[in-house]
């Protein structure tokens, strides 16, 4: 991998996640709502959404890229650069899926207690 290149892709990956990790927090229509159950609630279900492991979704994802991005690689002639750009995609596109379905793990748990979310 060229270093003018791989920094570039990195660049891009770390604009991606950063992007789905700054989520806004989900918005709850407060008709009727009290606010210090919700705070409880809210703090239950963040732990539960707490529980989806990115990290390990990340390492999964990095390691198919590699081997998908050498495979193609190879054809090109250059398994090495393929397989290091194959990891940088296959790590970001498993953080931004375990980004959101930690998003919807929230979310459920928060309909599941009565509240109405609204994004």
């Amino acid at each position: 991998m060229k270093n003018g290149t791989g920094a570039i892709i990195v660049s891009i990956c770390a604009i991606l996640v950063t992007g789905c990790a700054s989520h806004p927090d989900p918005i709850i229509d407060m008709q009727g709502v009290d606010e210090s159950a919700l705070q409880i609630d809210w703090a239950e279900c963040e732990e539960y959404s707490q529980q989806v492991i990115i990290a390990k979704g990340a390492a999964r994802g990095a390691a198919g890229g590699a081997v998908v991005g050498a495979a193609t690689g190879a054809i090109s002639g250059n398994a090495d650069a393929g397989a290091g750009y194959g990891a940088i995609w296959g790590a970001t596109r498993s953080t931004i899926e375990g980004d959101h379905e930690k998003q919807m793990v929230f979310k459920r748990c928060m309909r599941g207690r009565g509240y109405r979310v609204l994004n």
